[in-house]
């Protein structure tokens, strides 16, 4: 086995890691990369036999946890039967014809068939060539303009970075691509005027979304994509009547709606999808992460009845579906699904994840929301935040350069929990795997909270808070 100085060598060396910055880990100053050499249940393990609780599931994906065998075993048996082939011309497999049914039997809306991909960045770049395709084959040139949120994140690919409602990913890049819009955040702490309930909020946030909708000309505006909840823009569930409120407006200037369900998808919200807790009927639905846990990448672009039907009519017009990947519908990936699904319904995560997320979200407000720095506690299902202000009354941020979710995130890293600061101010988030215990989660706040009293003494001694 390869020493652990040589293996971090060789990765500062030779390796790009995504969201890093640059030149303090090319120079050390960051120290070294974390050399990350196994997982059992929520725990990984580092090279140097440290032990973390992973609280955010990799990257909210690892839903039925580290180490479990029977997917493990379904890969092998798939890459000794055949390790790959294509589905280009018509040719499948059997673990794909599987899968691809009991998706179209379990997603939300009316699904017809399913695009297969690698991740959810791609995916979601499918789903704006489906908009566009479907719109060109009948008659509607014109409508192709997708409209997506302030804080929502669909990927980081060209049109799918584009799409993502944060502008870091897109400075420096040449992005947002033209033809993508973005209307306002659904989150009712930040977003709201004073008095404004959550009923309201949503009316209003419904409101402008017909105003962009009508000032860019109805017939520009092909579709509408969102996270049931938004994610990496905070981990925030939508206030009461929203979704309500966005379908009617999307269904009165023919807009379809894309789920992007990335995320929330296979259990995490509780519910099967996010679509089906909120009531949300898509036109075209994004899966990725939970549908393999992580253990392979797959993605699908799961596409409804009405889209799907102008497609195969077109067909003898304008031949054959011209877009694809040399790795779409892999069959190994495939074997990895259908195995991560059968756990999830076997175990009957969703369930789980509502039950122990019930417990999960009352023992985040009983910890953290009458802490001074705490200016709001949310979360659905097993994904949570913690959001934290300098002054609770008045809503005022802290400045940046303190890096207060950052440095909390640390600290709750050198107690063995792996949380993660979000991108989008001072933000602590959890997705813990669904398979986590409630007294996995009361070690996981207990941790999160000690971390958080730790920064605070910090922050006092800064004269940063009182």
């Amino acid at each position: 086995m390869t020493d652990i100085k040589t293996i971090a060598r060789l990765d500062r060396a030779s390796v790009l890691h995504p969201f890093t910055q640059l030149k303090e880990f090319a120079s050390g100053k960051i120290g070294d990369p974390t050399i990350v050499s196994g997982g059992k249940g929520i725990r990984i393990q580092d090279a140097q036999g440290r032990s973390y609780i992973d609280g955010f599931a990799g990257l909210y994906c690892v839903n039925i946890g580290y180490g479990r065998t029977e997917v493990a075993e379904a890969i092998a048996r798939q890459a000794y039967k055949l390790a790959y082939y294509h589905t280009y011309a018509a040719h499948t497999t059997e673990e794909l014809a599987i899968l691809s049914d009991r998706l179209i039997r379990m997603a939300p809306g009316k699904p017809s068939k399913v695009f297969f991909g690698l991740s959810g960045s791609d995916a979601n770049e499918t789903q704006a060539k489906l908009v566009w395709y479907y719109n060109n084959l009948r008659g509607q040139p014109k409508k192709k303009k997708i409209i997506s949120r302030e804080r929502g994140y669909h990927g980081c690919s060209v049109v799918s970075g584009s799409m993502t409602g944060m502008s870091f990913y897109h400075d420096h890049m040449d992005l947002p691509f033209p033809g993508i819009l973005h209307t306002g955040a659904p989150h009712h702490y930040w977003g709201a005027e004073p008095g404004e309930t959550e009923e309201s909020f949503s009316r209003r946030r419904a409101a402008e979304l017909e105003q962009l909708i009508v000032r860019e000309g109805p017939e520009t505006v092909g579709a509408f994509i969102a996270e049931p909840v938004l994610g990496t823009g905070g981990i925030t569930p939508p206030p009461t009547g929203y979704w309500r409120e966005i379908q009617a407006v999307l269904r009165r200037y023919d807009v379809l709606l894309i789920a992007d369900e990335v995320i929330c998808g296979f259990g995490r919200t509780g519910a099967d999808f996010g679509s089906t807790l909120y009531g949300i009927e898509p036109d075209l639905v994004t899966v990725a992460k939970g549908l393999t846990s992580g253990y392979m990448p797959l993605s699908g672009a799961i596409v409804g009845e009405k889209v799907y039907a102008v497609m195969e009519e077109a067909a003898d017009r304008v031949g054959a579906f011209s877009h694809g990947y040399t790795y779409s519908g892999h069959p190994i990936a495939a074997a990895a699904a259908n195995a991560v699904l059968d756990i999830v319904e076997k175990e009957r995560l969703s369930d789980r994840s509502r039950i122990v997320g019930s417990h999960f979200n009352r023992r985040l407000k009983e910890r953290f929301a009458q802490l001074q720095i705490v200016g709001e506690v949310r979360g659905v299902g097993l994904l949570g935040a913690v959001e934290f202000v300098a002054d609770r009354q008045t809503k005022r941020r802290f400045d940046p350069q303190l890096k207060v979710g950052a440095r909390i995130s640390k600290a709750a890293r050198d107690r063995g929990l792996i949380v993660r600061a979000m991108p989008h101010g001072d933000i602590l988030g959890f997705a813990p795997p669904l398979v986590v215990s409630e007294s996995q989660i009361d070690e996981i706040v207990d941790l999160a909270y000690q971390a958080t009293k730790q920064v605070m003494d910090e922050l006092a001694r800064q004269s940063a808070i009182a």
